[in-house]
């Protein structure tokens, strides 16, 4: 099929490889675009003059340049035999000048008569037409093809569908066109069944969109940036020249002594800013994010359309939007880039030891990646301090496992906990308490390291005045029911009143959000319930098995394998409370993307904390104490006894669910997930593809930047890396207090997970789009949530759930000799074993039992209120709660007095901000100054009268139905 080039404004169209014949490249000139008379075609923007016209001193400084966002001359792309001589594989249109800024894909179906064509080739079809050809044979009717006026009937209604899809991409494309951005077709490439749009924005449309986002740009003014004098700064200055050799070579370093003052762009004061070479002046980061805002704010021109490219993409009229890669990291003619040197110094395992090189992930990811990365990076410093520490707990436990009292066991029939008793001193010793303290204090330090590391990156990256004069976009579906509401209206409503949704709009999405979280939540206690069934069960059965080695170790074997399902269960329901709670949060339909990102990180904490912590808050304060005493036992679900702890306590247990908890969603649901399933579907494409691995590896080869961006994954956001390390966090703050060595794993962890994610941006993920942010946002408020709740939560595990109140009560208001000997025997109470009930008495052992003993405090059968809680357990509950208040408390006054010592931001970049403050205000008075002298001078005019504010964003008119 012969196909023809269609060239409409700034649009280039490219068929097939294989059809040369004529020019695919034009050079971009709007006057030109055909306006179609239908009245379909979107209205000229009232904000905006055309965007050649409105700026013709944009160039006025680069006279003897060529422009670089023209096209090149026909004759240079062709060879006298019309082939072309070039198509260039980089981030280029075909003319190899203009840099694709963006790329938008859609699905390319054949026209409705290929298809049927092709299906007649089918054996079916065969098959068919060979049964239709007999039966007129026997009718003596001529022969002919009629076709099914099902499959016609489908075929249409397909047809339907892209037509309508087609008709929306070219309204949307010409819309584009009419902002200024210049398109180029290809949907002959090597991907079959997929065509890519190209988009490239000039020079005046980037000049203008800078302005209206007020982007500051650095100017060729440069100041003296002056060092901090104070010990604090002398003492980081040491340490940053100690660690020297740890600090990434990522290209020639600029003098930190000196900082170019930026200044929000304007297209009058262009002159302040250094544009030498207009194709650096605004990297590729910028230019992808200032066509992505161009996308989000283009609206359609039929009634009952939501605006921006996020409805394009939600109705399938585009299959994806990306922007591109610099360029490739391997092979001989992979040229100098960033990727490639973030692939060097960042996303190789050989480079662990190093210091992550956080400017030039910023530089090409933005702010917002930038920030996660750096956040990362001093959280897992914060833990080296942290590891050290508990390990030396965890060895203070294993040096003085043998001067234990209450675990040496050497005449008492009880001699069976011996094990359970030692093990649990590794976790439950007089250490645990300081390391509590210390990991709250450790919580409270870290929070400010990363406030001021935060506000030094603010000052770095121009990012101190941002945020307080944004207007953040409203989301597409908002903007749809808004609409629809504006529809149902009555005509009387007051013209003026702006239309909104309100919480009554959303008052059936809010009503569904709480029952499904409720019962979400209740789902998860119902499986945390289950897998207590299971082990007690497994329990009961091992304890009836005839075999030696099942009945050898049972409490060990129980423990694990619960602990195991509990991983796999947690693992699951985190991918379905994922989903759950994106759907949740797109009913409420929030007005925002800060307002909708929000709603959904709180909605996905909440579940995901719950499904994680369940079972081991079950085990740290509710295992053990809903047990009954003997004679008087709590059944479930019929006969089944509610499971008590160990001998020695539940905080073994607990250290065992904690440990498995932690190593399993570390290296299933991280590494598995994260490393694993890629390569599985790498190996599964290879499998189904008819290539081998070196056909692959040459095709790969010819394949342009955008189509091999495409086979890349799509980028979902930085929210889900946020979570797991939230979680994290959770694990090493929260239980401390029984788990010790939960620092070091999270450190041996986040060390490989910083080069796993940085793999993953580098080489297995599109680019993302450039989002700029100040903040770490709501996950800073969560971190300081969990550090306050950790102090209580340590508090209670260190009161109830370890003996270390009780050794503590024991040694200085029972023991006779203020030593621990004896404390086994004042935790054990006595039973009379004929009041056992009818069927409930255990098997009687091979010698004569009368008196048996348990772990609680209770009155001995002799007594007159035998078997009620003793006045020691009364003691001991006084003391237990008193520990708590005092604990909580002292360790909550010790961190606000840390939070109190400690600035936020750090004297120099306070000085350093105030300082760069006024030398913008002296610049803009000189500015000033030069202006009204010109303008009394010589009647000078601005010449941006009749253009937008860049304080004000521009409005896009419609018609109707908006």
């Amino acid at each position: 099929m012969e196909q023809q080039d269609e060239q409409v404004g700034g649009l280039s169209h490219h068929g097939s490889s294989q059809d040369l014949g004529s020019p695919p490249i034009s050079s971009f000139e709007p006057g030109e675009s055909s306006q179609q008379e239908d009245g379909t075609v979107m209205r000229r923007s009232e904000s905006y003059l055309p965007v050649p016209g409105e700026d013709k001193n944009l160039d006025g400084d680069f006279n003897g340049k060529t422009r670089n966002d023209e096209s090149m001359p026909m004759k240079t792309l062709y060879a006298s035999d019309g082939s072309l001589l070039h198509l260039p594989l980089g981030p280029y249109f075909s003319d190899g000048q203009r840099r694709v800024d963006y790329v938008l894909t859609y699905g390319i179906q054949k026209p409705s008569a290929i298809r049927r064509q092709s299906s007649k080739l089918s054996d079916n079809g065969y098959f068919h037409r060979l049964w239709r050809s007999l039966s007129s044979r026997s009718s003596r009717a001529p022969l002919q093809l009629k076709e099914d006026p099902e499959v016609a009937a489908t075929e249409q209604q397909a047809n339907y569908h892209e037509d309508d899809k087609r008709f929306k991409r070219e309204e949307f494309e010409q819309n584009l066109q009419e902002m200024g951005l210049e398109l180029e077709k290809d949907e002959g490439g090597k991907i079959a069944g997929i065509g890519f749009l190209k988009i490239h924005a000039p020079w005046a449309v980037l000049c203008r969109e800078a302005e209206i986002m007020k982007l500051k740009m650095p100017t060729k003014q440069v100041y003296e940036v002056k060092q901090g004098s104070n010990l604090v700064e002398k003492i980081r200055l040491f340490i940053h020249k100690v660690t020297d050799p740890l600090h990434p070579k990522v290209g020639p370093k600029r003098p930190e002594d000196v900082k170019s003052l930026s200044l929000p762009f304007s297209k009058e004061k262009q002159h302040l800013f250094d544009l030498s070479d207009r194709d650096k002046f605004f990297d590729s980061k910028t230019r992808s994010s200032i066509v992505y805002e161009v996308l989000k704010r283009i609206r359609w021109t039929r009634p009952n359309y939501s605006l921006g490219i996020t409805s394009l993409l939600a109705n399938g009229v585009y299959t994806s939007a990306y922007p591109l890669h610099d360029g490739d990291i391997d092979g001989v003619t992979a040229e100098p880039n960033d990727r490639k040197l973030l692939f060097e110094e960042w996303a190789s395992y050989s480079v662990f030891y190093k210091y992550q090189p956080i400017g030039l992930i910023r530089k090409y990811f933005g702010e917002k990646v930038g920030l996660y990365f750096a956040w990362l990076g001093v959280y897992t410093q914060m833990l080296i301090p942290a590891a050290i520490v508990g390990v030396i707990v965890f060895l203070y436990g294993c040096a003085t496992v043998d001067d234990n009292i209450p675990s040496v066991c050497s005449y008492w029939k009880l001699e069976t906990a011996c094990g359970t008793a030692r093990a649990s001193h590794l976790f439950d010793n007089p250490a645990t308490v300081f390391f509590s303290i210390f990991m709250a204090l450790w919580a409270v330090l870290f929070m400010e390291h990363w406030k001021r590391r935060q506000m030094r990156l603010n000052y770095v990256w121009d990012l101190t005045d941002y945020g307080m004069e944004e207007e953040d976009h409203n989301r597409a579906e908002y903007e749809l029911r808004v609409a629809e509401k504006t529809m149902r209206q009555d005509q009387g409503a007051a013209k003026d009143e702006k239309v909104k949704l309100t919480c009554t709009d959303r008052m059936p999405a809010y009503l569904t959000t709480v029952v499904m979280m409720s019962f979400m939540i209740f789902i998860t206690f119902v499986i945390a319930f289950g897998v207590i069934l299971y082990r007690i069960s497994i329990k009961t059965a091992l304890h009836l098995s005839t075999y030696p080695a099942a009945r050898s170790n049972i409490r060990a074997t129980v423990k694990t394998t619960a602990a195991i399902i509990n991983v796999i269960v947690i693992i699951i329901l985190d991918e379905i409370y994922a989903s759950i709670a994106r759907w949740l949060t797109t009913l409420e339909v929030p007005k925002t993307d800060k307002s909708f990102e929000e709603r959904l990180i709180f909605k996905t904490f909440i579940l995901k904390f719950v499904n994680a912590f369940t079972p081991i808050v079950y085990l740290a304060f509710f295992r053990g104490r809903l047990v009954g005493r003997p004679g008087k036992y709590l059944y479930v679900v019929g006969s089944y006894r509610m499971e008590e702890c160990a001998h020695a306590g539940c905080l073994m247990e607990l250290c065992i669910q904690l440990c498995i908890t932690m190593l399993g969603k570390q290296l299933i649901q991280n590494n598995l997930f994260e490393i694993g399933i890629p390569k599985l579907k790498k190996l599964l494409r290879k499998r189904k593809s008819e290539l081998t691995s070196k056909q692959e590896e040459e095709l790969h080869k010819t394949l342009k930047r955008y189509e091999k961006d495409h086979v890349l994954g799509p980028f979902v956001g930085i929210n889900p890396e946020y979570m797991e390390m939230i979680i994290q966090f959770g694990m090493v703050t929260l239980f401390v207090a029984s788990f010790p060595l939960a620092p070091l794993f999270a450190l041996l962890n986040n060390i490989i997970e910083i080069r796993l994610d940085a793999k993953k941006f580098v080489l297995e993920l599109r680019r993302p789009i450039a989002s700029k942010v100040k903040d770490i946002g709501i996950w800073y408020n969560l971190l300081r949530g969990l550090s306050k709740v950790a102090v209580i939560v340590n508090a209670f595990v260190i009161a109830f759930t370890s003996d270390f109140v009780p050794r503590l009560v024991y040694q200085y208001t029972y023991s006779p000799d203020g030593t621990m000997h004896g404390f086994v025997n004042h935790t054990l109470s006595y039973f009379n074993v004929s009041d056992f009930q009818n069927g409930t008495e255990p098997n009687p052992p091979n010698f004569n039992v009368k008196v048996c003993r348990y772990k609680d405090y209770r009155e001995p059968p002799w007594s007159n209120t035998s078997y009620e809680l003793s006045k020691e357990f009364w003691a001991i509950l006084a003391v237990r709660l008193a520990f708590v208040i005092v604990f909580q408390n002292v360790v909550m006054l010790m961190s606000d007095f840390v939070d109190w010592l400690i600035p936020d931001i750090p004297k120099d970049i306070s000085f350093q901000i105030h300082k760069e403050k006024l030398l913008m205000l002296d610049h803009f008075m000189k500015e000033e100054g030069r202006r009204r002298d010109n303008h009394n001078h010589d009647g000078y005019t601005s010449p941006s009268s009749g253009i937008a504010s860049p304080h004000s964003r521009p409005t896009f008119h419609t018609r109707a139905g908006w």
